[in-house]
């Protein structure tokens, strides 16, 4: 009597989590040194130092009992207000705390956001490439996933195909940027030509379209460029955010949800979004991890690192013929596969100890991800690897 799409979903894992597993038992054979692994996105620069200084101060100002204990389910008052005190500042909004839930992660978020915007068989829209856990995010939530092919080579919107794509049942569309995995970040104009769409279909359909802005590396952008504040732009914006990535923090799940009240039902949308996390248990984040974001959200970045690998694989890749997707976010690069068959080039690329994501997943075929946040020296290394690759695939 097991649900099936449960056990199908849990027998049936990610190919980023089976090529990283894979990775670790080629490293356990051939050395940790030996093996070019690019298939998981786990940031490789450390956290702020602020961020264990101000866990200390914590422990040792805090007592155990407020310390550990429950917050309120929506989030505590001080860390929201902390983070629309942020945001005011950085993108000129009037966000208050009331306007922010407080979330496990962003998958959660997610997963809460889906289900507060849809109906059983209402539609949800997604860029492709775009993260494939989207798909049984927005499935679990009773929807319908349906995909917009992708814009190659550039990764941009493709607006013909997503105006054809824009029908009554669709209730949302999910936009990644910058992006996972093309590193694509969308300019003012795209989106402000996003959201005049929207709107038209919106009116004609007698309902809104709600953009949910999935946004854990909306602080990685590269050669001066920002990635715009999309609730800005479009006021039926529902922003999804992790720490995991500005800050380093992936295994702390910790970030929150924007539910703007300028949005249309917006009161309503927030409630939904609460009750849709409470039917979900993903209420009270970590009460720690509140408390340190509360002192830390006004941190940034340092992004040399990322942007000095992205660089050197980029241009090595080039070098050695590959066709590339210039990446001005996150830190993922885009490449076209030799052969045309990504699958069947990342099953080679395993012979030489080379891990990387076929494109497939993320609802682009012949392209593959390289996640380049790893070592520098990782970078060098397999640049002649890559050179060796691509002449004997073809």
């Amino acid at each position: 009597m097991l649900n099936q799409e449960a056990y199908a979903l849990g027998a049936n894992r990610s190919c980023i989590r089976e090529l990283f597993e894979y990775g670790r038992q080629r490293a356990a054979i051939v050395g940790a040194e030996n093996v070019f692994d690019y298939s998981l996105g786990n940031p490789s620069i450390p956290s702020p130092p602020e961020v264990n200084e101000t866990i200390g101060q914590i422990l040792a100002d805090t007592d155990s009992l407020t310390l550990h204990g429950y917050t309120t389910a929506v989030g505590d008052l001080a860390t929201r207000k902390a983070i629309a005190d942020d945001l005011n500042r950085r993108y000129g909004t009037g966000i208050t705390p009331n306007e922010l839930f407080i979330g496990c992660g962003a998958a959660p978020e997610l997963c809460a956001v889906l289900k507060a915007v849809t109906t059983p068989g209402a539609k949800v829209l997604a860029l492709a490439p775009y993260f494939p856990e989207y798909k049984p995010f927005a499935e679990s939530a009773g929807a319908v996933f349906a995909v917009v092919p992708p814009d190659v080579p550039n990764f941009q919107i493709p607006f013909d195909a997503l105006e054809e794509m824009l029908t009554q049942e669709v209730s949302a569309i999910i936009v990644n940027s910058p992006n996972n995995p093309a590193g694509t970040v969308y300019t003012e104009e795209t989106l402000k030509k996003l959201a005049a769409l929207l709107a038209k279909k919106s009116q004609a359909f007698g309902h809104p379209i709600y953009i949910i802005a999935d946004e854990p590396y909306r602080e990685l952008c590269y050669d001066g460029i920002t990635a715009p504040f999309i609730p800005t732009i479009y006021k039926n914006t529902i922003v999804c955010y992790s720490y995991s990535k500005s800050l380093s923090l992936p295994g702390e799940r910790i970030g929150y949800i924007y539910v703007p009240r300028q949005a249309d039902d917006g009161e309503d949308l927030y409630l939904a979004v609460a009750g849709a996390a409470r039917a979900a248990g993903h209420v009270c984040a970590p009460s720690l991890w509140q408390k340190v974001i509360a002192r830390c959200t006004h941190l940034r970045p340092d992004l040399c690192a990322y942007d000095k690998n992205r660089r050197a694989l980029y241009d090595g890749l080039l070098a050695c013929g590959y066709e590339v997707a210039k990446p001005d976010g996150a830190f993922y690069l885009f490449v076209k596969a030799p052969g045309g068959d990504a699958n069947a080039f990342s099953e080679y690329a395993k012979t030489k100890d080379v891990l990387l994501v076929p494109g497939d997943g993320f609802g682009c075929p012949g392209w593959f991800r390289l996640c380049y946040c790893v070592s520098y020296d990782q970078i060098i290394r397999s640049l002649p690897v890559f050179a060796q690759m691509i002449r004997e695939y073809k």
